[in-house]
Formats: C-alpha cells, sequence, structure tokens
C-alpha cells in the first residue's frame, strides 16, 4: 500500500504538534462524569467557591445527558446506568445552577426511582452519599478498622489487598468508624430517592470470613479500645504519609477525595494546610475537553510520553530527534527512587519503575515501567544515563514477577482467595491485583524484542506457560486493564510472536478468532459489555484503537500481509481523520460495570504502532 508512509506521517504530525514543552504528552484521562459531579460536592460542602470551576462542571455535566434522563458510561449501554445517574444529579443540584424543578432533572429523578433509587447504587456511592448526609451509615461496615494491624503472617490482612484497594480502603475504614457525615449548605434533599429500607448488603459466605478477622484481631495483644485507637492511628499515618508532591494521596481522585473527609471526622479544621493542598491537588486534575473542564482520575502524562516515544521511534523517528530527546529526558526524571509498598511483597526488589501519572512517586507498575524501557531503549546504548535508568528498571521489573509466572500491575503475590468474600461488587477489581494476560503479554513482547533473554530462560517459560494455561477457549485471552478481549489477545500474541512462539497451536487459534471477528469494513470493535458479561461482545462498529490492536497481533503472527491485515491497515488509513463516538468510545477499564477511561491518545499511538509493524516487516 503506497499510501502507509503517508499515513504515518500524518500521524507524526499530530503527535508532534500535541508536545509539551517538558516534552511530555497530556492529552486528557477522560472517565466519564463521575469525577465532576464529585468536585461539585467536594467544592460545596468546603465552602470552595470557585464558580467559573463549577458551572464548567455542571455545563459538562449536562452536555453529556441522554434523552430519556440518564447518564451513560460508554455509547452503547443499554437505557442508561443509574449509579451515574444518581452521581450525575447529586452533583448538578449540588451545584445551584440547576433546580428539581427543572425538566432534564425531574427527567433524572424518574430514571433513578425507577431503577431503584439510592438503594441501588454501589457501596462506594453510598459511601460518598453517606459522608455528605444523604444516605445512614450502617451499624457495622464490612471491615473494621483492626485490619490495620493484622500481621503480613495472617492468612488476610490489610496488605493483601491492591496498593489501588488500600488507598481507598484507608479513608472508608476511619469514616465508618466515626460515622462521619457533613452537609453542605443548601445541600440537595436526596430523601425521595430512598425508596426502601437503606441497608449494606452483605452475603452469606462473609459470616465465616468475619470470623476470621475476628479471631485475628483477638488474637492481638492490649485492650480492645487501645487495639481501636492504634488502628485509627495506623490509618491515618498509612494516607499521610502516601501524599505526593501535588498534595493528592497516591495521585488518584477517589482516595484524595476521600482523604480530606477522612481528615476531617478525626478534627481536621477545612482550613488545614493538608486539606487545602489535596484540593488544590485536585483541581490540577483539570483537562479541557470540548470547551468544558473534566477532573481527570488522576495524569496520564508518565503513559502517554513512553507511548508515544515508543510509537515515533518505532516510526522512523529517531533517538536524537529533539521530540524523542525532550520525551526521553522526561521520562528519565520520573524514574522512582523511593520505595513504596510495592517492597512489602518484593522485599528483595530495588527501586528502578515507572508510575503512570506526572507526579507519581511512590506507586510503580509494570505495564508503565516496561513502556518507559521501550522508549529509552535506544539512548541505552549510547549514555550512561540512560544505561543506569535502563539497569534500574530491568531489574525492578524482574523482580515483579509473580511466582505464577506472570506479572500483576503494582505489587507480586498479591493474590488471595479470602478476597472472594469481601461483601463489596466489584470487590476484585478494587482489592485484587492477579497476574493478568495484557500485563504478562506486554512484558513479554518487551523482553523478547528489547532485550537479551533468552526465550529458553526459566522467567520467560513461566510466562509463557501462564498464558498458555489462562486462554479463553475461544482463543483469546481477557485483558483486565482494557476492552478486553481484543486488548488482552493483542497483548499476548504479540508476547508471545517476541518469544518465538507465533507457529504455536495457542496462537494460531488466537489468530483465528481475530479473523473470524473482523468486520466487513476490515476494521474490529468490542463493547464494554464484554468485561460485565465476561465473554466477547462486538460493539457493531469499528474503532481505530481495536483495529490497531488486532491488525498489529496479525503482523505479529504471520509471515506474510495476508487478507485480512491487508483489509485492517486500509481500514487505518482511510480512518485517521476520524471523529465520531467511535473515536470518543472508551478502551480501558478500572471497574467493570461501573468506570471506564477514554485515553485521547490511544486513536493516534495504536494506529502508528501497527503502521509502523507493517511497514517494517511487509517493506511496504
Amino acid at each position: 500500500m503506497t499510501n502507509t508512509a503517508a499515513g504515518m506521517k500524518r500521524l507524526i504530525a499530530a503527535l508532534r504538534k500535541k508536545q509539551s514543552p517538558d516534552g511530555s504528552w497530556k492529552y486528557p484521562f477522560e472517565t466519564g462524569i463521575v469525577t465532576d459531579a464529585y468536585m461539585i460536592i467536594l467544592l460545596r460542602t468546603l465552602e470552595i467557591h470557585d464558580e467559573k470551576l463549577i458551572r464548567g462542571l455542571a455545563s459538562r455535566i449536562l452536555s453529556m445527558q441522554e434523552d430519556n434522563g440518564s447518564w451513560k458510561l460508554f455509547h452503547d449501554e443499554p437505557a442508561g446506568n443509574a449509579n451515574a445517574t444518581l452521581e450525575a444529579y447529586y452533583g448538578l443540584l449540588s451545584s445551584g445552577y440547576i433546580g428539581k424543578e427543572d425538566k432534564r432533572m425531574q427527567a433524572a429523578r424518574k430514571f433513578i426511582r425507577e431503577h431503584g433509587g439510592m438503594e441501588k447504587a454501589n457501596i462506594f456511592t453510598k459511601i460518598m452519599l453517606s459522608i455528605t448526609g444523604q444516605y445512614p451509615w450502617p451499624d457495622d461496615f464490612p471491615l473494621p478498622v483492626e485490619i490495620m494491624l493484622l500481621p503480613l503472617s495472617f492468612p488476610f490482612n490489610f496488605y493483601q489487598f491492591s496498593v489501588y484497594g488500600r488507598v481507598n480502603l484507608a479513608p472508608i475504614l476511619i469514616l465508618s468508624e466515626k460515622k462521619f457525615s457533613i452537609r453542605a449548605k443548601n445541600s440537595p434533599d436526596l430523601s425521595d430517592l430512598l425508596l426502601t429500607r437503606a441497608q449494606w448488603d452483605i452475603l452469606p459466605e462473609y459470616r465465616s470470613f468475619l470470623s476470621l478477622i475476628k479471631e485475628g484481631i483477638e488474637g492481638l495483644l492490649g485492650l480492645p479500645e487501645h487495639l481501636h485507637s492504634l488502628a485509627m492511628d495506623r490509618a491515618k499515618e498509612y494516607m499521610l504519609q502516601r501524599i505526593e508532591p501535588d498534595g493528592t494521596f497516591y495521585s488518584y481522585f477517589s482516595s484524595t477525595f476521600l482523604m480530606i473527609f477522612a481528615l476531617l471526622s478525626i478534627g481536621y479544621s477545612k482550613d488545614e494546610p493538608v486539606i487545602r493542598n489535596a484540593v488544590e491537588g485536585l483541581k490540577s486534575f483539570q483537562a479541557d475537553i470540548d470547551a468544558h473542564p473534566h477532573m481527570q482520575y488522576t495524569d496520564a502524562s508518565v503513559w502517554n510520553t513512553s507511548l508515544i516515544s515508543t510509537a515515533l521511534q518505532l516510526a522512523g523517528v529517531t533517538p536524537d530527534d529533539p521530540a524523542v530527546k525532550r520525551a526521553n529526558s522526561y521520562l528519565l526524571k520520573r524514574q522512582h527512587t523511593k520505595y513504596g509498598d510495592w517492597a512489602i511483597h518484593n522485599p528483595h526488589g530495588q527501586p528502578g519503575g515507572w508510575g503512570f501519572s506526572d507526579v507519581n512517586t511512590l506507586n510503580p507498575d509494570v505495564d508503565d515501567t516496561t513502556a518507559s524501557l521501550r522508549a529509552i531503549a535506544g539512548g541505552a546504548e549510547k549514555s550512561s544515563e540512560y544505561q543506569s535508568a535502563w539497569d534500574r528498571g530491568i531489574q525492578w521489573l524482574l523482580s515483579m514477577q509473580n511466582d505464577d509466572g506472570g506479572w500483576p500491575s503494582f505489587e507480586r503475590n498479591t493474590e488471595n482467595p479470602w478476597l472472594d468474600f469481601l461483601p463489596i461488587e466489584k470487590g476484585e477489581y478494587m482489592f485484587g491485583d492477579p497476574t493478568s494476560a495484557d500485563l504478562t503479554g506486554r512484558t513479554l513482547e518487551f523482553l523478547g524484542n528489547y532485550t537479551n533473554l533468552p526465550a529458553d530462560d526459566p522467567l520467560m517459560k513461566n510466562a509463557v506457560n501462564w498464558l498458555f494455561d489462562h486462554q479463553e477457549q475461544d482463543g483469546s485471552w481477557y485483558g483486565r486493564w482494557g476492552i478486553c478481549y481484543i486488548y488482552g489477545t493483542w497483548a499476548s500474541v504479540t508476547g508471545l510472536s517476541a518469544t518465538g512462539y507465533s507457529s504455536h497451536p495457542s496462537v494460531r487459534k488466537a489468530i483465528d478468532w481475530l479473523k473470524k471477528i473482523q468486520n466487513e469494513d476490515g476494521g474490529w470493535g468490542e463493547s464494554c459489555l464484554s468485561d460485565s458479561q465476561k465473554s466477547y461482545v462486538p460493539l457493531n462498529k469499528s474503532t481505530l484503537t481495536d483495529t490497531a490492536w488486532a491488525v498489529d497481533a496479525l503482523i505479529a503472527a504471520e509471515n506474510q500481509p495476508t487478507e485480512q491485515i491487508q483489509r485492517g491497515i486500509q481500514y487505518l488509513l482511510s480512518n485517521i481523520e476520524k471523529k465520531d463516538w467511535t473515536t470518543d468510545y472508551p478502551k480501558g477499564q478500572a471497574m467493570a460495570g461501573s468506570f471506564y477511561i477514554h485515553y485521547h491518545s490511544y486513536r493516534y499511538i495504536f494506529p502508528l504502532i501497527a503502521l509502523a509493524h507493517y511497514q517494517r516487516k511487509f517493506g511496504q
């Protein structure tokens, strides 16, 4: 195809134009309207009258309302999402710029009531409603704060949760113990949305789990009241010791939001520097999208920058190019030098990974580390600074391999069967960090293509075997951090191909599956419904990102440009400038059915990578 080079040139030009002066790319990390609503509620509760921001957030939320009064998490979500609609409704009424009598609010209220009211909200929304005086706290929260004191040797302890779960759980434990609530001036009254007796569902299977925790707590030395006070202090210190330079708690919106209220509950005033700094940190997450402000859940600068630097270099931009040099200089400054929670389960590892966001100094992850190492690989041969960063990054990455052979995101060997008994919906997403196909596949792809580690090294073979053992019946793999089966299959196939397994029956089965689900227009598209249904659900429309993932997997495993590859490449080239709902469709997931991510950079990054691999392999 003679226009492949021209397509790549257009993508490269688009990316060059968006680079920031510090060398990073700051494409938005868009997560629907939940953080926008929560920011309004937070500012009103703290009596911070940033009217420009509040009015802008309210305007954005309203602009995304459906005709039936609901809000959706993604385009093809049936009817609407009751939980998101409740959060949007509360946020809008809290803003003061729209009242209950408005027809749009009446439609939203009707939708919420028809779908069960506040009682049907997920546990995290109920916690927010309880904090702000709209929903009663339960007499006994599912987890006691004393869990902070259980030793690492105990079968279930605080550090058995994933770091993402811990940073949200620590403030929740304080808030639930205090039964804290604070109502803003002019706070709306949502009592008409409480349709049944308020309750927090606890599964019967949970009783044995509670007994286990109770036995562990009783085994601790000390009087109950002393233990309780010690546990509350431990939870507070856990938060305060993990505040990032921008004032946020671990650079996440939700944990910072919860920390602010937890500190208020134990006597901090609204004007304390730690709370003011936290609010300013959250404000710094603002990104402008379609002329509206959006509160990002976190900043994605390191992730964007590492992927874009790699894509540019694959497409022929040299490591000495100013754009790549600036990007990689930025990445070198963001390599971690501190020990974080990851060291608890990896005591022999040394700091050297990369995190996701611009201000992240404590929470490296495997995905960002391999992405950053790919980006700086070209410079490692020429500079001692790059070589040192490379060596530290490699050792951290290898030290993070789980005992089962695969890789997690944040912490090794945290999988625990007791997590299945938590009476919290979507708990496996919130509190677990098991080996995943996407992390394992991409790590194998990095090791196979960028290092000299032999394919028969036990480390590589164990990871390969994990992937073989976890392939779906239809030939696909489930990807934890993206949507979903196309994504996981892409990561697995490219990883296995990079380590010499492109002819293996498992890879051939995956390739057959990808060919089978190709759309008539040559592209691919997967629905966010896949992650909730735990099986592939077609979107019935092609997207640039899905197509790039699928065709890149085919390129990695095929020896010649097959018809399916040619059609996929043609789809990418014909739709580079496309702009419709498919280009805004979420391709990242954090919590099935609740939290999805639209990466604004993906429409450029992955088509460029696929086109570059196509040109390199087939000389087209």
